[in-house]
């Protein structure tokens, strides 16, 4: 029988150096970039996964601009200020347009260490619904309630627009930015990630039952709040759940694995 080999730790260990501590981030969000594109949330080379980095001053890991999601590596992701500018020069520039969004969320949520935004295909559809995410699948209850909306104001250039899009997001971890796509928080890249891929799952499942010209079922407030209590690990005061609260870490753990088979390369 074969046995799944262990995933390797990304987690510094506490006495890591602040380079060995840099290094174990790039690695996760490269892993994180190349699940982007296997799972087919990517559009080319448009979209960004931003990872802020330990220290005083703010700093920023993002992709190059120019490469796909299946081309990043550690060592070729950029840091960048909340400028969205360089802060050194190298063969690499960045698109300094695609990091408003990301800008302002890093700005004004300490707690959103990785910002995730995707232009995918089914999270644009349901972007593009007056009802946005509906409570059709236990997959979207996760978001129940938890969910953010932001009206589409163009192309995401103009530094005005930031105090409105983190007005509207306020403290929540997952956002439907009207007519233009989807956006998760997270503590983690990993957390970032985990949240996207079930809020782009929920928006296909949506987009299916809605095609099947059928009338939807949906469950009461209490039943959907209740779920989304559970899929968060929101365990209220005598809760009779049995705890789960590993699941996030057990999947991510697994996705390494699955990283490490596809794409081994986004390590170097």
């Amino acid at each position: 029988m074969t046995t799944a080999t262990p995933a390797r730790r990304s987690a510094p260990s506490p006495a890591a150096s602040p380079d060995e501590t840099e290094w174990n981030l790039r690695v996760e969000l490269a892993a994180v970039y190349r699940l982007v594109a296997h799972f087919k949330m990517t559009d080319l080379i448009f979209s960004h996964i931003s990872l802020r980095l330990p220290g005083d001053e703010p700093r920023f890991l993002i992709n190059p601009y120019g490469l796909l999601f299946e081309e990043i590596t550690a060592s070729n992701l950029v840091v960048v200020g909340l400028d969205g500018e360089l802060v050194s020069p190298g063969e690499h520039r960045v698109n300094p347009a695609g990091f408003v969004i990301h800008s302002a969320i890093h700005e004004a949520r300490p707690d959103a260490h990785s910002v995730l935004h995707t232009h995918s295909r089914f999270g644009c559809a349901v972007a593009a619904q007056k009802g946005g995410l509906l409570p059709v699948n236990q997959m979207s209850m996760e978001f129940y309630g938890r969910t953010a909306y932001h009206d589409y104001e163009g192309v995401a250039l103009n530094d005005d627009e930031k105090a409105r899009l983190v007005a509207d997001l306020g403290d929540k971890n997952a956002m439907i930015l009207r007519n233009h796509g989807l956006l998760t928080v997270g503590e983690s890249a990993s957390r970032a990630f985990l949240r996207m891929f079930y809020l782009e799952r929920a928006c296909e499942i949506q987009i299916a039952a809605q095609s099947a010209g059928q009338d939807l079922i949906f469950p009461s407030h209490d039943i959907a709040e209740h779920t989304a209590r559970q899929l968060n690990n929101e365990h209220p005061s005598g809760a009779d759940d049995h705890d789960n609260s590993d699941n996030w870490a057990l999947a991510w753990a697994a996705l390494r694995r699955l990283a490490d088979r596809i794409a081994p390369d986004h390590r170097s």
